[in-house]
């Protein structure tokens, strides 16, 4: 009964998808005055390098403090996220990959995602579906399913192996965890058939680079999924959340995994995150099409999709 509540409570106030329309050509742009002002998107892109939650820092400092966030909490990041999402994010992160639709002998990639939570997901979906199809017998096309996990923090990934030994996923051949920055992939162009990132896009330093790199190493026909804290939009819920987060949130962190800083950055970078509409223009801008998202518990958290066409 409390995991059929819990499920009621993640998904009851999901929004219907939004899709956003195809681009139509822009008509030539007028000749721009001298004295005209930067463009709201480079503004926003240049203040999201800039920021480490409320403070500026050097655009060169950003990856190197949101490290040190989570080299910090990497040992209680999945305990946090229990007690903070009060376990909702697995049921989150159950429907991120649901609207992946995992399939055998696919090459997927998962960014910022250390621990394997969306990993070990993807890999169970798809050792479901090919165990229903072949009755058991493992095939070729199954052979050939590869899921990258790939993370900026050597502590996060070191998590992950050590989640994926306990699950009996050490000798898994089809899973690989690679050290990398989700700016600067280290795959190959079309390589990949899925890609997903999951509360990790909101800590790049250039968010435009790492959309581009996500639509590079895709596939024609491969989907793009981002599952992330966003803005929630329900005026009386809104303001019992934002208590929820400045206060509760940083004191968690400090009694559980003895860092309150790093939470009182986290509930900083969310509010500092484009909200639902403007991110979405963001993934259509890098070349993704079809692009739409949920909203889920109010705008809590939103998952964004779009496809490589």
């Amino acid at each position: 009964m409390a995991l059929r509540a819990a499920r009621r409570l993640a998904f009851c106030s999901r929004q219907g998808r939004r899709l956003l329309p195809s681009p139509a050509p822009a008509p030539a742009p007028a000749p721009a005055p001298c004295n005209r002002k930067a463009v709201p998107a480079a503004a926003f892109l240049h203040s999201h390098a800039t920021s480490f939650g409320y403070k500026q820092v050097r655009e060169e400092e950003k990856s190197k403090l949101v490290g040190n966030v989570f080299s910090s909490v990497a040992s209680s990041y999945d305990l946090m996220n229990d007690l903070m999402s009060v376990g909702l994010h697995r049921l989150w992160k159950d429907r991120l990959v649901s609207k992946l639709n995992p399939f055998p002998g696919m090459k997927h990639l998962d960014v910022a995602g250390g621990t394997g939570d969306v990993a070990f997901r993807v890999l169970e979906r798809i050792k479901s579906v090919g165990h229903r199809a072949m009755q058991g017998t493992l095939t070729d096309t199954e052979e050939d399913t590869h899921i990258y996990v790939c993370d900026i923090n050597p502590n996060m990934l070191n998590v992950g192996k050590k989640r994926a030994a306990e699950r009996g996923y050490s000798g898994e051949h089809c899973l690989s965890w690679i050290q990398g920055d989700a700016e600067a992939l280290s795959f190959e162009d079309g390589s990949m058939d899925g890609y997903t990132i999951a509360f990790g896009i909101r800590n790049v330093t250039h968010i435009e680079k790492a959309l581009a790199e996500a639509y590079r190493v895709l596939k024609r026909g491969g989907r793009f999924l981002c599952l992330e804290l966003s803005h929630v939009d329900v005026p009386v819920f809104k303001e019992i959340y934002d208590v929820y987060s400045f206060s509760v949130v940083p004191t968690m962190g400090e009694l559980v995994a003895g860092d309150r800083q790093s939470y009182q950055y986290l509930v900083e970078s969310i509010r500092r995150f484009p909200n639902q509409e403007k991110f979405a223009q963001m993934i259509q801008e890098a070349g993704f099409q079809r692009v739409e998202y949920e909203n889920l518990v109010g705008g809590v958290v939103a998952i964004h999709s779009g496809l490589k066409l």
